[in-house]
């Protein structure tokens, strides 16, 4: 029986281990299935590779994180626009209904003028849904003890600053934002389509902690997701990179899972 909220595991979720580690602990755990992070990793970049793992798991692909990442700058090509045109056609053939999408870097002013129009027309054409993340400033330090926060996208790291049809809500982001996760998903309204679990303590970092862990509203979140017939999906996109072996990584996401499905209840 599918559930009403598909609950999914990001790739990232597993990292350093590679992609074809997430859809195997996704199934043993009991996801619906992954979001594939597109990076360095050469699976997540080989969609036939990533078929055939989806195929062999039986662990279908929810949504495709386009490499929007610094470290990811140059994956499928150098130009940021070319790269979301591949990960809509990734997501296509893999039969994900959903891309996840970064705003422009500020040094992309080309890219930044037309994204709004490149999405939506994007969207037309693949009936795929192009989810823009919220994101947050980083600090920098000015010496003697002083520091800054300022953003490295254009025009905010507020996507509703712009205006989507589609957003994805990430809770670590707005920990480290120290932004109110409640009121941006209310801003984001009908558009809310996709969520990444994790937790945040407030401090100014990206921490992806299990949820529950942190101080983000992340039950009452998924209870007002399930309380206002969500059709999204939510994807845990937690850090395990400090789990010292496989079995204390599974336990970590067999945690965030229960949580979900906990919460998400009607």
């Amino acid at each position: 029986m599918t559930p009403a909220i598909p609950v999914g595991l990001s790739t990232a979720a597993v990292w350093p281990q590679p992609a074809g580690a997430a859809f195997e602990v996704a199934g043993e755990l009991g996801y619906d299935g992954v979001e594939v992070m597109v990076w360095a990793d050469p699976v997540s970049q080989d969609v036939r590779a990533l078929g055939r793992l989806a195929e062999r798991t039986g662990v279908p692909v929810l949504a495709v994180h386009a490499p929007c990442l610094l470290i990811s700058q140059r994956v499928w090509s150098p130009d940021p626009a070319e790269r979301l045109r591949r990960s809509v056609r990734a997501a296509a053939d893999l039969g994900a209904r959903t891309v996840v999408l970064h705003p422009p870097f500020l040094w992309q002013r080309r890219y930044a003028e037309g994204f709004a129009e490149l999405v939506a027309r994007l969207e037309d054409d693949s009936g795929i849904a192009i989810a823009v993340e919220n994101m947050f400033p980083v600090r920098r330090e000015l010496g003697r003890g002083r520091s800054v926060q300022v953003t490295a996208f254009r025009p905010s790291i507020d996507p509703t600053d712009v205006g989507h049809r589609h957003y994805t809500l990430d809770l670590s982001h707005t920990a480290a934002a120290s932004m109110d996760a409640l009121e941006l998903a209310k801003r984001m309204g009908d558009g809310l389509t996709h969520v990444h679990l994790a937790d945040g303590s407030g401090a100014p970092k990206d921490e992806h902690l299990v949820p529950g862990r942190g101080g983000q509203p992340c039950a009452r979140l998924c209870e007002s997701l399930a309380r206002g017939g969500f059709r999204g999906q939510v994807v845990l996109e937690v850090n395990t990179r400090k789990a010292r072996t496989a079995a204390a990584r599974a336990e970590m996401l067999a945690e965030s899972l229960r949580f979900a499905r906990s919460h998400l209840r009607a």
